[in-house]
């Protein structure tokens, strides 16, 4: 189980990664809209991803 968490977070962080290596003008005013977005509207947001991603494990998990 801890060995599927950490490959989980390695794979976030290589796409993380990927992102700011490949686009890093973009990733900057992709965080200027999130620093300029309402909170309530980016909680929805990271609700959405978080529901997301528990679903897409639920599925593909064993």
């Amino acid at each position: 189980m801890l060995t599927a968490l950490l490959v989980g977070v390695g794979v976030a962080l290589a796409l993380e990664g990927a992102a700011y290596a490949l686009a890093p003008e973009a990733m900057k005013r992709f965080l200027t809209q999130i620093m300029d977005m309402p909170g309530d509207q980016l909680r929805i947001a990271g609700l959405v991803a978080l529901v997301s991603g528990v679903a897409l494990v639920a599925f593909l998990g064993p």
